[in-house]
């Protein structure tokens, strides 16, 4: 069998169009940037178009471009994503959203390797490599009449099925990568605050968990961690909070790793109790100081 990233440097190493199929979140633009920067098309552009963020009645003028004067607005030559891809690749993400009569463009452009600009008489002709993404099933996209069946074949050349995160044998290196990324992006307020690689034990509670957004939402999490550790926020409370049903109580970590869960309304009359004294609060809940601003950070409430 074939592993992915066998798969990933193999398509790279061609010019045909590759499908990229995968839950949302999994990592579908990160693959098709390797591709991409691991061909012979590297020094070229790489254009990325979400296609189910493409308003119906630019569809034609985003793909192809358009002349001067072409349409109300068009106060200048615009040149679409197709040509602007002319040397790399055109990354069309979501492609399963995009509606039929865009799909009919888009196969006429991979049919002739051209593009007419709107008020162009002319066929430019474009070299590009295509790589497409979607979360989607295209083959009942298909059989349920919302593809076409001939756009489908030409888009899956060659697919390659991404796994989830929690299907992944790396998921230690994703996180540890992850991790020292977010702390890379972050100005620290704390000058004598030294970012550590992830802990053993939080590795484990990263990996116990399920991870429905994959790569995506765990990138949200380890950036809302890195931010946060440095004022004595444990990653329990963030997981907690982060996968914990949403009502109005409120899961929190005192200093020795215990769960307490509260209503936000028994915190605030804490707050009120203690005269809005965050440390007398925390002191008084039996939960780290950094925990309660977090609460309050996150209800909104300024002290």
């Amino acid at each position: 069998m074939i592993i992915k990233e066998n798969l990933l440097n193999i398509a790279a190493n061609s010019n045909i169009s590759v499908l990229l199929q995968g839950e949302s979140g999994c990592g579908k633009e990160v693959a098709a940037r390797y591709i991409h920067n691991s061909s012979a098309r590297a020094k070229g552009p790489f254009v990325a178009v979400n296609c189910g963020a493409i308003a119906p009645n630019l569809a034609e003028s985003i793909l192809e471009g358009a002349r001067k004067g072409a349409y109300t607005g068009a106060a200048s030559e615009q040149v679409g994503v197709v040509q602007a891809s002319s040397g790399g690749t055109l990354f069309l993400d979501e492609i399963g959203e995009m509606p039929l009569d865009q799909q009919r463009k888009l196969l006429r452009i991979l049919q002739e390797r051209s593009v007419t600009p709107i008020g162009g008489t002319k066929n430019i002709p474009v070299d590009f490599r295509l790589i497409c993404a979607t979360n989607r099933n295209l083959r009942q996209e298909v059989a349920a009449g919302r593809f076409r069946k001939d756009l489908y074949f030409r888009l899956n050349v060659f697919p390659i099925q991404l796994p989830a995160l929690r299907d992944r044998g790396d998921f230690e290196n994703i996180a540890q990568e992850l991790w020292a990324e977010a702390n890379m992006s972050l100005t620290r307020p704390l000058p004598d605050y030294k970012p550590q690689p992830l802990s053993p034990a939080e590795l484990y509670r990263l990996k116990s968990q399920s991870w429905p957004g994959n790569v995506r939402q765990l990138k949200n999490v380890l950036q809302r961690y890195a931010l946060l550790k440095p004022y004595s926020m444990a990653l329990s409370e963030i997981l907690h909070e982060e996968f914990s049903p949403a009502d109005d109580t409120v899961e929190t970590v005192n200093p020795l790793g215990v769960t307490k869960t509260y209503r936000w309304q028994i915190i605030q009359e804490e707050l009120h109790k203690n005269n809005w004294n965050r440390s007398r609060t925390a002191q008084t809940l039996g939960i780290s100081r950094g925990s309660l601003n977090y609460q309050i950070k996150k209800h909104c409430l300024e002290l």
